[in-house]
């Protein structure tokens, strides 16, 4: 494992913005992992584990910690029978759903689109098009600060819309396992599956702007919307209705295509997106009265 200094960070995140990380680490086994998060205690530096960073907003002025990414011994996928997968938490989340998929395994097919990690998708409980990633999962495997392995059990998870129990602990997500319901379950064949998630991915590509640098969805979905209004409009609905699609700071646009995605429309900085986003809000706060909750990470001093 090497350490290296000064990673520029916007390589490293979908919005391509970013200043540089103070260290940054790749792991390719558990004793790598555990000699990354001493290196940073060692310091008394913090860390933080990234995945794909698709879900990510890094200050211009860097990170002052250690950024540890996993790969290697945390990239495969075991299939044990009967729809039982054990995942690393550095399996791309595309990958494993497409391969369940194949295999006749439905449950999480439909997520295929996500461009994330397994470790991510967990932590977030990430979701789409009716599935989420935490209804399937029976175990969730992490490395406690002190050096242990810990096994929770999906009722331990705490998953719910976009949380989990591990965006309050400081624990490192190293692998998670799932038991998928078969296809035929359902009445359903693999082809059925593969049509299925066609028609989110053409869905997905006619209505969100994959072709511009974006972190996905800006603001999590309203778990309570305006008086007299269903609790389950997306914010892209308010943002629009306020008049903000297209509207830009530097760089930063509200997406032209969906209005809950702020996109990098050229020479953006991360100030700029989230000064955006600050806008969003305010606006959507005044017109409406809904305060908007930002789905996307930040990280660094901003």
């Amino acid at each position: 494992m090497q350490i290296h200094e000064n990673e520029l960070m916007s390589k490293h995140s979908s919005f391509k913005v970013g200043g540089s990380a103070r260290y940054f680490a790749k792991t390719e086994c558990m004793n790598d992992l555990k000699v990354a998060l001493d290196f940073a205690q060692e310091r008394g530096l913090p860390h933080f584990i990234l995945g794909n960073g698709t879900n990510l907003l890094v200050s211009d002025k860097g990170y002052d910690g250690v950024i540890i990414t996993l790969a290697g011994d945390f990239s495969g996928t075991e299939d044990s029978g009967n729809g039982i997968f054990k995942v690393g938490a550095a399996v791309s989340l595309g990958r494993f759903a497409r391969i369940a998929m194949k295999l006749g395994f439905a449950g999480i097919h439909k997520l295929a689109g996500i461009p994330g990690t397994l470790g991510g998708a967990i932590y977030m409980n990430a979701g789409a098009y009716g599935q989420e990633i935490g209804t399937c999962c029976t175990a969730v495997t992490v490395l406690e600060s002190d050096g242990n392995a810990r096994e929770y059990a999906a009722s331990e998870c705490e998953f719910g819309y976009r949380q989990s129990i591990f965006q309050k602990l400081g624990e490192t997500i190293v692998s998670a396992t799932f038991q998928l319901p078969a296809a035929s379950t359902e009445g359903k064949t693999v082809a059925d599956l593969e049509a299925e998630l066609a028609e989110c991915m053409a869905k997905r590509k006619a209505s969100q702007p994959l072709n511009m640098p974006n972190a996905g969805s800006t603001f999590k979905r309203l778990t309570a919307g305006a008086k007299d209004t269903p609790t389950q409009i997306a914010p892209g609905y308010y943002i629009e209705q306020a008049g903000l699609k297209g509207y830009r700071i530097g760089g930063a646009e509200v997406s032209t295509v969906h209005a809950n995605f702020i996109v990098n429309a050229g020479g953006a900085t991360a100030n700029d997106i989230k000064q955006l986003s600050e806008l969003v809000q305010q606006k959507v706060a005044e017109k409406f009265g809904i305060e908007l909750k930002r789905e996307i990470i930040l990280l660094g001093e901003f």
